[in-house]
C-alpha cells in the first residue's frame, strides 16, 4: 500500500498546484475588487465635478459676455446634487479669477510658474509646491497642483527629475 503509481502522483503534483493558482487567483480577485471600487468612487466624483463646473460654465460666459450686467453668482442657483454649495463658490470664483488673470495661462499655472522662478535649481514636491501656494487644504487642490504641474512637464515650462520631483526648466 505505500507504492504510487507515477500517474496518481502526476494528479497529486497537478491537483496542488491548482489549489495554489485557485489561492493566487482569489486574492487576485479581491485586489482587482478593491480597485475597480476605488476606481468607481473616483469616477464618480470627478463626475460630480464636472456637472459642476459645466453648470458654472454658462455664468461665468454670461458674466463676461454681457459688459455692465451683474452677476448674481452661484448663491443664486441651487448647487449641483452631491456637490457642497460652498465649495462651488469658490470653483466659480477661480474660475473667474482665472479669466481675469493673463488670457494664455490659469491662475494656478502662474502661480506655479512664479514658484518655481523663485526656488531655481531645487527639486520639489507637488505637495511643496501646493503647501508654498497655500493649496495644501485638501488632496483636491493638491491634485490640481499635480495635474498642472504634469502639463507643466509636457509643454516643457519645467522639468521631472524624479518619482514626484520637479524643478525649473533650464531656460
Amino acid at each position: 500500500m505505500g507504492s504510487v503509481t507515477p500517474k496518481a502522483r502526476n494528479i497529486e503534483i497537478t491537483a496542488e498546484s491548482l489549489r495554489e493558482d485557485l489561492a493566487r487567483l482569489e486574492v487576485q480577485k479581491q485586489a482587482l475588487e478593491r480597485e475597480l471600487s476605488a476606481v468607481t468612487a473616483h469616477l464618480d466624483s470627478v463626475q460630480r465635478a464636472l456637472s459642476a463646473l459645466q453648470a458654472l460654465m454658462p455664468m461665468a460666459a454670461a458674466s463676461s459676455a454681457a459688459p455692465g450686467s451683474v452677476d448674481v453668482g452661484p448663491a443664486a442657483e441651487p448647487a449641483p446634487e452631491g456637490a457642497d454649495a460652498s465649495r462651488a463658490r469658490t470653483d466659480h470664483a477661480d474660475v473667474e479669477a482665472e479669466a481675469d488673470s493673463a488670457p494664455k495661462y490659469g491662475k494656478l499655472t502662474e502661480q506655479i510658474l512664479t514658484y518655481f522662478a523663485e526656488v531655481a535649481d531645487t527639486d520639489v514636491r507637488a505637495r511643496d509646491v501646493a503647501a508654498a501656494l497655500g493649496r495644501d487644504t485638501d488632496s483636491g487642490s493638491i491634485n490640481a497642483v499635480r495635474s498642472t504641474l504634469d502639463r507643466l512637464v509636457g509643454s516643457s515650462r519645467i522639468r521631472r527629475v524624479g518619482r514626484g520631483l520637479y524643478r525649473a526648466a533650464k531656460p
